[in-house]
């Protein structure tokens, strides 16, 4: 039996390996790959074991999907076509492999899950769901009510909801467009505004009528 039921059995007739899995986070550690002695099929090796070779030397925690491998009796029906020596390799294979995957693993002594380093707690001796890093937890808090304050900020802001037209001021003097200036940009004559001494409104240069209350102007 493994330390952990969460693991991928990736052993091969040429050899031996497996993946142990966190309880927590999935992340996997790849055992090393032992080759199976009892391996005889020489000119095939060539090809299938150096294969199985390069594949198991890529050692160490990785992430993967998560697959599992529950109970013995699915390993034995897996390989149940392999030789009795191949079997024995296997089991201890599986032995030393767990001692070797266990040794990158935490048990949580709470809830009992096998963890590993970035889902432990070093400084409370649990894993962090049963003990969350205090300044991990505030840093996400801080960031939850910044999210929400922005939030809140963007709803109370006014949208302008409105038209904006464009309004071009023609020179009373020349009828051409004048520019944004005091005096129009073609002719030079000036172009100071009316105001409208009923409603306070201004009018263009040259406007005989205020365009707001229809009251008669004079500059």
């Amino acid at each position: 039996m493994s330390f952990t039921k969460n693991f991928t059995d990736n052993s091969t007739e040429a050899g031996f390996q497996f993946t142990f899995f966190c309880d927590s986070c999935r992340d996997g550690y790849k055992t090393k790959f032992v080759q199976a002695k009892s391996y005889k099929k020489r000119k095939i090796f060539g090809g299938i074991g150096k294969l199985a070779s390069a594949a198991g030397s890529i050692t160490g925690r990785y992430q993967v999907g998560y697959g599992v491998e529950t109970g013995t009796s699915v390993i034995s029906d897996r390989w149940s076509g392999m030789s009795p020596e191949w079997h024995k390799e296997h089991e201890k294979a599986f032995q030393e492999a767990g001692n070797e995957g266990m040794g990158h693993f935490n048990k949580c002594p709470k809830c009992h899950d096998w963890v590993c380093d970035e889902c432990w707690n070093e400084e409370e001796g649990l894993c962090v769901k049963d003990a969350p890093r205090v300044a991990v937890e505030v840093a996400a808090a801080k960031a939850a009510k910044a999210k929400e304050d922005i939030m809140a900020k963007a709803a109370e802001t006014k949208v302008f909801k409105g038209e904006i037209t464009s309004k071009q001021t023609i020179c009373p003097s020349c009828g051409k467009p004048a520019g944004m200036g005091k005096f129009c940009n073609n002719c030079g004559a000036p172009l100071g505004l009316l105001k409208c001494k009923k409603c306070g409104a201004t009018n263009q240069a040259g406007t005989k009528f205020c365009g707001e209350c229809g009251a008669k102007l004079s500059k």
